[in-house]
């Protein structure tokens, strides 16, 4: 009897360990281990019996509980899946130069900060200057021709002073406060751009090159006022639509040359991810307050002009962390013509360069009347 039950207690546990213990080992290391071995040392009275037994109450039910865990473990993985492509499948431009848009003269009496346009980076196809200016008189912009580009003039919404502008055509306004001027200057313009009065005007004027065949187009005047430019928000982000698109909405303005320009105040501890053609150049230009730029993240703080790479298949990232930021980004389609340039005539060759200047000096070409004619507001300059 002894031996048979010695029989049956070593006999049945082993073959038990064979039938249930190893493969539990295959199937699901941890608790089939103990479901499956522990329990099987008790089933001993008969060697078949035992492990019959045990091929119902403890290889089996191991079977259901790894497919349990498979499943687990499967949606586990597609969970970390999921929020791996929500958090990283942005591919973000990275910074190709930060520059500091120092101060310096322009003008009568004005001062502004250049950043395109500088030493350090001389043009941004096909961006030729970026300009910040605080201006109010006895200093401004008289007088002055332009042929070849666009400018484009916005004031910032919290400025406090209004730009007066003329023409030699006999247009004329007022700029405030948010609004914006794109003017192209085509074949040629005679322009004054003054101060109101006393009081700080805020803004930025951007040149933008045009392509060769556009050069000598028909000038023209596209003006929106604050109310009239588009705006969004997302996430507490917000955005003024100056040209092109962002957050769904589209701004109406139209431009010879492709560009797009968005104004963004972003909250503090907030991210961005600014869709970018990826053909195109593109810059930021910091009014106040610090954020992190690009794929690097670098720290970049009030009146730095950021240029970027044209590596990130999807556009920009920003993320500010206790601080907020106010910044434009603006990109453009690069023309890839030669440029000459002088002063305040952009051409594609020299001899086309002195043509404007001839043009200008005779009156000539689309610069009909101009050596005639004197601003009313530009006479306020000085003063």
């Amino acid at each position: 009897m002894s031996k048979c039950s010695d029989k049956n207690i070593y006999g049945g546990w082993i073959i038990n360990l064979f039938i249930s213990f190893i493969p539990s080992l295959f199937i699901n290391l941890g608790i089939n281990s103990f479901i499956c071995f522990i329990p099987s040392l008790f089933i001993y009275k008969n060697i078949y019996g035992g492990w019959i037994i045990n091929l119902f109450i403890c290889f089996i039910p191991s079977l259901f509980i790894y497919k349990m865990s498979a499943m687990s473990l499967s949606n586990n993985n597609n969970n970390n899946k999921a929020s791996s492509s929500t958090t990283s499948s942005f591919e973000s431009r990275t910074i190709k130069l930060a520059v500091l848009a120092r101060e310096q003269g322009e003008g009568m009496g004005a001062r502004v900060r250049r950043s395109i346009g500088r030493p350090e980076l001389r043009t941004l196809d096909p961006f030729l200057m970026l300009d910040e200016f605080r201006v109010a008189l006895p200093a401004g912009f008289p007088d002055h021709p332009h042929r070849g580009f666009e400018t484009v003039s916005y004031i910032h919404p919290d400025s406090e002073g209004i730009f007066t502008h003329e023409d030699f055509k006999g247009n004329k306004g007022n700029i405030g406060p948010g609004d914006l001027q794109w003017m192209t200057a085509g074949r040629g313009i005679v322009h004054s751009e003054v101060p109101l009065d006393r009081k700080v005007c805020r803004g930025l004027q951007l040149w933008i090159n045009l392509k060769s065949s556009d050069k000598m187009c028909e000038p023209r005047y596209q003006e929106f006022l604050a109310k009239d430019i588009a705006t969004a928000e997302n996430d507490g982000i917000s955005v003024r639509i100056i040209a092109g698109e962002a957050f769904g909405v589209t701004a109406p303005t139209q431009t010879k040359t492709p560009t797009t320009f968005y104004h963004f105040k972003i909250p503090a501890n907030k991210k961005l991810e600014q869709k970018i053609d990826s053909s195109f150049n593109s810059f930021a230009y910091i009014f106040s307050g610090e954020g992190y730029f690009g794929k690097e993240k670098t720290h970049c703080k009030s009146f730095f002009t950021i240029a970027f790479n044209r590596d990130g298949k999807d556009g920009l990232y920003v993320e500010t962390k206790d601080s907020p930021v106010e910044f434009v980004l603006i990109s453009g389609k690069p023309l890839g013509e030669e440029v000459a340039w002088h002063g305040p005539f952009v051409m594609n060759k020299r001899e086309e360069l002195m043509e404007a200047f001839q043009d200008y000096q005779m009156g000539r070409n689309g610069f009909e009347g101009a050596s005639r004619w004197r601003s009313q507001n530009g006479r306020r300059c000085g003063r």
